[in-house]
This record gives structure tokens, C-alpha cells and sequence, in this order.
């Protein structure tokens, strides 16, 4: 069996169970098999096969899910395209696909333009005119799905997963019934889908949802935390920080009625303990943070009272081992590769093993403690920043001798880029002009949030500007 089989047996073992809500909108599970089924024959009669790259650039739909299960069916290699991406890293994601896949909401001049030649398949009655039964056909080896990082290192790093990663891992199988899997399951009852179907974690947590027997609950608009979450009846949420911190200040002030909470998870950056400890006393035992990467999926989910100080334990067929200080993951859900960059797949993953990169060490009860990270990057909004492109970036200026980023800690954003500028002698850099450069290199989201002027940089011991030390003058 590879997948999605088990997603195909589900929607049809209760075909009129809800499988979609979205306002007055309501697409049962059997719909969205058929949907699937449309999407099977739409795709596979515009030539689609094994092997074949296909974007999907849709809104949060039953129709953007059913193409992307659509797709796999027919072994396709998906391609999510997030929106409002900047058009050289848009060029650079849509630089390989056979077809893109679109909805009147995502259709734009920008995206039409980048993919200029490939044949666009607009969501409609057109393409869902004929049916076909969905049977599987992709081959593990292959590529099942590309998710692209951020772009913060000046190109978006693929990241690759096998049809063999996504039939052998926990997410896209039923839970095996009396593990944490099952248990967290039972949670996401109505869970709240939101963002976009290019996010491995938005679509890592469907797949709880939808292989539990629950619904996923797409609002019509923007999410209002914490609103949203009553009116909806929601059970289940994933979070990042900022919004956290969002539901924290609405708490402190009101009595907001979160008794259909089951799980709420947060996850994307580091939480500061207080915070979390703030979390599980207004929110509850609902109250859970995970820790996880683009590569591996989730790695380990706790509830807030437990685990003080760590990230939580393993989840379920999840190895971790700290090597020298270095956490090193194993899980049958890992990423096969970096998409067409064997060199840096060589760095991250070995023997099966992905080195995640971070610091820190397991406790006797196996609760994974974070201490730091073995590469220089930020982490804003849950978004992973490399600081070497930014800080060439902002350098560039003709005003800028040097420029040098680190990540602080932020309440609201879980970690800010602050920037360390020493400007040309006798100049004054226009900080609008580097803020605009920046943006325009790799994204609106990279820009700095705090930058500082300074005539000199500390140095180490090893001759290497000390970024620790500049990081200690304005968190100390």
C-alpha cells in the first residue's frame, strides 16, 4: 500500500462524516474522495504522470486538498506555491514543473508570468468534468513532495519527501490504536485550517485530523484569536508565538470561553518558559508546545506542565540522540533530500539520521532540552532566516562597511533579527533604503526588525567576528 491509500480508505470507510467545513459550505468525506477522483482524471488527461512536477497554488479548499491527493495518486511530485512569495524565488520554485494547478483566489499577473510555457490548469468544471477511480501509483523511491523553506539563504531550499516517507510515517496512517498518536488524535474533533496547503505543518496536522475522523474547519476569513476559536467551536489549533502572545493579552483582559479546546499546539520558535508557563495556567490543559523541522515533521509534542524547560519527548517511531552536544533525529518521515542540492543533503542527513542542527541534551526521563543552534540563523514568525544573505544584503548599501545579524529574543515573534551596521567612515546609511534592499534581495519577512549603529565590531578568540558578544550588549 502507498499513499495516500490510507487517506482513500478513510474518506470512504465514512463517507458522510464531515470532512471540510467552511462557513455554510460543508464537503463530506465522500466528496472529497470524489473530488480526488475528478482531480485524477483532470490531471492525468492534461498528460500527468510518475515522476511529474505539479504546483498547487490555491486557497484553503476541499478542491487545493483533493489536487494535491490528486496528484499523488498519480505519483506526481507536488509542488505547494505559498503566497506573496517574491517573483525571483516564485522563478526559482516554478522553475520545474509540468503544471500548475490554480484558483481565482491565487491567480495573480506575477504567478501567470513566472511560469510562462507551462500549461495552467485552472480549477473548474473543466478540468473535474470526468471521474476516475483513485488508485494509487506512485513509487516509493520517487519524490512525492517538494516544501520550500523561506528563501532567507537568497534561494528556497527544497525539501523532499518520498512516497515511501509519507506511507511509512505516523501522520498519513490511522493510529495505531493506545499510542500518544491515537491520543492526540482524539483532540481534532474541528480542527482549525488556516494559511495555506504549502505549509508542511498546516498539512502534517490535516492529516491527524482527517486520519482521527475529525473536520477540518477553514474560516471565512482572517482567524481572530481568540475569538475565532469559541465561534467556531474549534478543538484543535496550531500556533505560532505572535499569535500565543496575541491570545495571552486578550486572556489577561477578558474571559474568553475556550471549553471546546481539546489541543492547542505551538510550535515554529522557541517559547520563553514564562510564557508557556502563563499558557497552561489561562489556557489549560488544552495547552501543548511540539518542536520539529521542515525535514522531519514533528519530532516531540508536550503538554505545558510537563517536561519544565525541554520541548517535550519523542513522538511515536521518533529516535533522537545528542551526539557531542548536537541533536541528531531518526523518524520514518524524514525528508529524502535537498532538492537538487546532493552537496547539502550530504551535511544534514546520514544513515538515515538528519542532524538537525540545533544543541542540547535528553534528561533522564527523555525529555529533549534545547540549548542553542549549530547554525547562524533567526527564527521569526516560525519562518527559519539564514543572517549570511542578510547580512550581505545590507552591506550592499554603498553607505555599509560591514553588517553582522543575530537573533534576540522577542516576545511577540518568538526571535527578532537584530543588525549590527558599521557604516563607510564618514557616511550615514539611509536605514529605508537598506530596510527596501533587503526586502527586495529576500522577502519583506528578512528585514531586520532592529538595527544598531556601531564603529566596531568584538572579535574572538578565533580571529571571527563575536557574534555572542554582540548578542550580550543588548540582551544582557
Amino acid at each position: 500500500m502507498v499513499h495516500p491509500q490510507a487517506l482513500l480508505d478513510e474518506l470512504g470507510r465514512a463517507p458522510d462524516v464531515p470532512a471540510f467545513e467552511h462557513g455554510s459550505r460543508v464537503t463530506s468525506r465522500g466528496e472529497l474522495r470524489e473530488l480526488a477522483g475528478r482531480f485524477t482524471a483532470g490531471l492525468r488527461a492534461a498528460g500527468l504522470g510518475p515522476g511529474d512536477g505539479v504546483g498547487i497554488a490555491t486557497a484553503v479548499t476541499p478542491e487545493g486538498f483533493a489536487a494535491i491527493v490528486a496528484a499523488h495518486v498519480l505519483g506526481c511530485r507536488v509542488v505547494g506555491i505559498r503566497p506573496g512569495l517574491p517573483v525571483p524565488q516564485l522563478r526559482h520554485i516554478v522553475g520545474d514543473v509540468d503544471a500548475l494547478v490554480v484558483d481565482a483566489a491565487s491567480e495573480s499577473p506575477e504567478l501567470l508570468g513566472t511560469v510562462a510555457g507551462v500549461p495552467i490548469l485552472r480549477v473548474g468544471p473543466e478540468l473535474l468534468a470526468a471521474y476516475e477511480e483513485p488508485v494509487p501509483q506512485g513509487r516509493p523511491e520517487d519524490v512525492a513532495t517538494v516544501v520550500f523553506t523561506s528563501g532567507s539563504t537568497g534561494v528556497p531550499k527544497g525539501v523532499a519527501y518520498s512516497y515511501r516517507a509519507l506511507t511509512e510515517g505516523r501522520v498519513w496512517q490511522p493510529p495505531v490504536p493506545g499510542s500518544a498518536h491515537e491520543r492526540l488524535g482524539a483532540g481534532f474533533a474541528r480542527y482549525l485550517l488556516f494559511g495555506t496547503l504549502s505549509s508542511a505543518v498546516m498539512l502534517e496536522q490535516l492529516g491527524v485530523c482527517l486520519l482521527a475522523g475529525g473536520t477540518a474547519v477553514v474560516p471565512e476569513e482572517l482567524p481572530d484569536f481568540p475569538w475565532v476559536l469559541p465561534r467556531l467551536r474549534i478543538s484543535a489549533a496550531l500556533m505560532t508565538v505572535p499569535r500565543l502572545h496575541q491570545v495571552l493579552e486578550v486572556l489577561r483582559e477578558e474571559d474568553v470561553d475556550l471549553s471546546s479546546l481539546r489541543v492547542l499546539i505551538v510550535a515554529g520558535s522557541p517559547v520563553p518558559p514564562h510564557q508557556l508557563a502563563e499558557a497552561a495556567e489561562r489556557i489549560g490543559p488544552a495547552m501543548h508546545h511540539a518542536y520539529g523541522q521542515t525535514e522531519t515533521g514533528m519530532l516531540t509534542i508536550c503538554p505545558a506542565g510537563e517536561g519544565l524547560g525541554s520541548v517535550g519527548r519523542a513522538c511515536d517511531t521518533v529516535e533522537i540522540e545528542s551526539r557531542d552536544g548536537e541533536i541528531w533525529v531518526r523518524t520514518p518521515s524524514a525528508f529524502e533530500g535537498y532538492w537538487r542540492d546532493p552537496a547539502t543533503t550530504a551535511e544534514v542527513l546520514r544513515d538515515g539520521w538528519v542532524r538537525t542542527q540545533d544543541l542540547g541534551f535528553l534528561d533522564e526521563a527523555g525529555y529533549l532540552h534545547l540549548s542553542g543552534r549549530a547554525r547562524d540563523v533567526v527564527i521569526v514568525n516560525a519562518i527559519i532566516h539564514y543572517t549570511g544573505p542578510i547580512e550581505r544584503a545590507i552591506a550592499a548599501h554603498p553607505d555599509v562597511d560591514q553588517a553582522y545579524v543575530v537573533a534576540v529574543p522577542d516576545p511577540v515573534t518568538g526571535e527578532a533579527a537584530h543588525a549590527f551596521v558599521l557604516p563607510v567612515p564618514g557616511r550615514e546609511p539611509d536605514l529605508g533604503a537598506v530596510r527596501k534592499a533587503v526586502a527586495a534581495e529576500l522577502g519583506e519577512a528578512a528585514v531586520p526588525a532592529r538595527f544598531s549603529f556601531v564603529g566596531a565590531v568584538p572579535v574572538a578568540p578565533s580571529g571571527k567576528p563575536d557574534k555572542a558578544a554582540l548578542r550580550r550588549s543588548i540582551v544582557d
